[in-house]
C-alpha cells in the first residue's frame, strides 16, 4: 500500500532528489554545462512521463498520511496542474539551450536552482495544508530571486533580484500572517477541514478568517501581478534573464493559481462574497493600467512584461466568477493559463533566441522588416502575438472565448465588456509588431548577428506555434483531428476532483 501510496509522490520525488544530484555534482569539472542541461532535460522528462500515468483519471488520495497526515494531496487536480508546470520548465530548459550557451557566465548551480523552484511549485499545488503552502512557495520564491540575479556582472540583473526578493519577502509575510489569523479563528490549518470550521460559524463573527483570508489574497494578486502590487513586474521581468522571464511570466502563475482556487473553492467560498466588489475594482484597475503600460512601452521584453498584467485582469474575470459559475470559471481559468502559457512561452523563447548574441534586437524597432530577412522566425512571433491579442484561429482566442462567456453566464457582463474592449485596444501594441516586421524595410544594425535556424531550441519554438494554431483550430478543417476539447474535459474533471470527500 505505501509503494502505491510513494508512486502518487513520484513526479516529486524525481524533481527533488535530481535538485539535490545536481547540486553535489556542479563542483565536479568533469560534468559541463551542455551535460547539466541534458540532464535537466531528462529529470524533467522522467518526471511528468510518471505524471502522465494518473493524467485524466478521477480520483482523491493523501499519501502516506501516518508521516505527513492530510498536508499532502493527490487529485486528478494536482496531477493537471503538475502536468502544465513541468511541461513548462521542460520547454524552458529546451529554449533556454541556445541562450545558455551563448552567455558563458552561467554556473551549473543554475539548474540545480531550476529544479528547487519547480520543486515548490508542484509541492504548492499538492499543499492541503496552510504552512506547507507557504514552505513550497518560499522554496519557489527562494530558487528564483537567486535565478534573476544570476548574471552578478549585470547590475540590471541584480538590482532585479533584490527588488523581488524584498519585495517578495513582504507578500510572503503577509502570507504567513494570513494563515496565523485563519488558525486563531478555526483552530486548524488543513484545507478542506477550514471549510467544515467556517460552515459551522456561519451567522457567527467571522472577522478574523475575513482578514486573514485577505491577507492571503495579497500575496496571491503580488505574485500574479495584479493591482496594486504590480509595479514590481516590468522592471524584474526587464532585468531576468530572458528563459527565466518566460517561466516566471508562464509557470510560476500556474502553481499559485493552482493552490488559491483550490483555497478559494474548497475552504473560502462562504465568505468569497465579501471579497467580490474588491475583486471587481482591482481587475478594472488590472486591465486599464496594464494597458496603459503595455501601450507606452519601447522595449518588446517590456511590453510583454506589462501585457502579462493584462492577462491577469482576463484570469481575474473568470477567477471572481467562481461563485455563479464554478465549474465552467474555473476550467476557463485552466484552459486560459495552458492558452497564455503556449503563447508567452514561445514569444519569450523566440525572442531569448534572437537576443542571446550580445547585439541585442528588443526594440520595436529592432524588428522593422524583421521579416524580409528571416520570414520563418517573424512568422511564428506573429502566431504568438496573434494569440496573445485573442484572434480568431489562436488558442487565445479560446481561451478569452471561454472567460467572457463564463463571466456573462455568471452576470458579470460588465467586466466581460471591459475586457473585450482591453482585448481591442491590445490589438495595437501587438500588431505593431507585426506591423513593424512585415510593412517596414529591414533595419541594418552595425554588427547586429541573428543566429541561423539551428539547433533545439527553434525547433521547440517551433512546435508551440504548432500548438497555438491547433488550439485554436483543431479539428475545425481536419475531419477526425483532435482539437482541445480533451483539454477542457480534463479541466472540468480535475475540478471535480475538488470535491472528492
Amino acid at each position: 500500500m505505501h509503494w502505491i501510496e510513494l508512486s502518487y509522490l513520484l513526479p516529486l520525488i524525481i524533481i527533488a532528489s535530481g535538485a539535490v544530484v545536481l547540486m553535489l555534482l556542479s563542483p565536479l569539472e568533469r560534468f559541463s554545462m551542455e551535460r547539466f542541461s541534458l540532464f535537466t532535460f531528462l529529470i524533467l522528462l522522467v518526471a511528468l512521463s510518471t505524471d502522465l500515468y494518473y493524467f485524466g483519471d478521477l480520483f482523491t488520495a493523501f499519501p502516506l498520511q501516518d508521516i505527513f497526515s492530510k498536508m499532502l494531496i493527490v487529485d486528478s487536480y494536482s496531477v493537471y496542474f503538475d502536468a502544465l508546470i513541468l511541461s513548462g520548465a521542460l520547454v524552458t530548459s529546451l529554449i533556454g539551450t541556445h541562450y545558455f550557451q551563448a552567455k558563458r557566465h552561467f554556473k551549473k548551480e543554475f539548474f540545480s536552482l531550476f529544479l528547487f523552484s519547480v520543486f515548490g511549485m508542484m509541492l504548492l499545488v499538492h499543499a492541503n495544508e496552510l504552512i506547507t503552502a507557504f514552505i513550497a512557495l518560499e522554496i519557489a520564491s527562494l530558487s528564483l530571486y537567486v535565478m534573476i540575479g544570476f548574471q552578478k556582472i549585470h547590475d540590471k540583473r541584480v538590482e532585479a533580484s533584490y527588488q523581488y526578493l524584498v519585495l517578495g519577502s513582504i507578500s510572503g509575510a503577509f502570507f504567513l500572517l494570513g494563515s496565523v489569523l485563519i488558525y486563531a479563528g478555526l483552530g486548524t490549518t488543513i484545507l478542506g477541514d477550514l471549510g467544515k470550521a467556517l460552515d459551522g460559524l456561519m451567522g457567527k463573527d467571522v472577522s478574523l478568517i475575513v482578514i486573514g483570508g485577505t491577507f492571503i489574497l495579497v500575496t496571491f494578486l503580488f505574485k500574479i501581478s495584479a493591482f496594486p502590487f504590480q509595479n514590481w513586474t516590468i522592471d524584474v521581468y526587464d532585468g531576468s534573464p530572458l528563459p527565466v522571464t518566460a517561466f516566471m511570466a508562464a509557470t510560476f502563475k500556474v502553481a499559485i493559481f493552482g493552490f488559491v482556487l483550490r483555497l478559494m473553492l474548497i475552504d473560502l467560498d462562504p465568505i468569497r462574497e465579501m471579497w467580490d466588489t474588491l475583486f471587481v475594482v482591482v481587475i478594472l484597475a488590472t486591465l486599464l493600467y496594464g494597458t496603459f503600460l503595455a501601450i507606452i512601452q519601447e522595449s518588446l521584453k517590456r511590453m510583454l512584461a506589462a501585457s502579462s498584467i493584462v492577462h491577469t485582469g482576463y484570469l481575474l474575470i473568470a477567477f471572481v466568477s467562481i461563485g455563479y459559475a464554478g465549474e465552467s470559471a474555473s476550467s476557463s481559468i485552466i484552459f486560459y493559463l495552458v492558452a497564455y502559457f503556449l503563447s508567452a512561452m514561445g514569444a519569450f523563447g523566440l525572442i531569448s533566441y534572437i537576443a542571446a548574441d550580445e547585439h541585442v534586437r528588443v526594440t520595436y524597432e529592432d524588428f522593422r522588416g524583421f521579416a524580409h530577412v528571416h520570414p520563418y522566425m517573424a512568422a511564428m512571433l506573429s502566431i504568438f502575438m496573434l494569440s496573445l491579442a485573442g484572434i480568431p484561429s489562436t488558442i487565445g482566442f479560446v481561451g478569452k472565448f471561454y472567460i467572457f462567456t463564463g463571466a456573462i453566464e455568471a452576470g458579470y457582463t460588465f467586466l466581460a465588456v471591459c475586457g473585450i474592449i482591453a482585448t481591442f485596444i491590445s490589438i495595437y501594441y501587438y500588431f505593431k509588431l507585426i506591423a513593424l516586421m512585415y510593412f517596414y524595410p529591414a533595419c541594418e544594425k552595425d554588427g547586429a548577428q541573428i543566429p541561423t535556424l539551428s539547433g533545439i531550441t527553434p525547433i521547440t519554438i517551433g512546435v508551440i506555434a504548432i500548438a497555438v494554431i491547433w488550439g485554436g483550430i483543431g479539428n475545425t478543417f481536419i475531419a477526425y483531428f483532435p482539437g482541445v476539447d480533451f483539454l477542457i474535459d480534463t479541466a472540468r474533471l480535475s475540478y471535480m476532483s475538488l470535491f472528492i470527500k
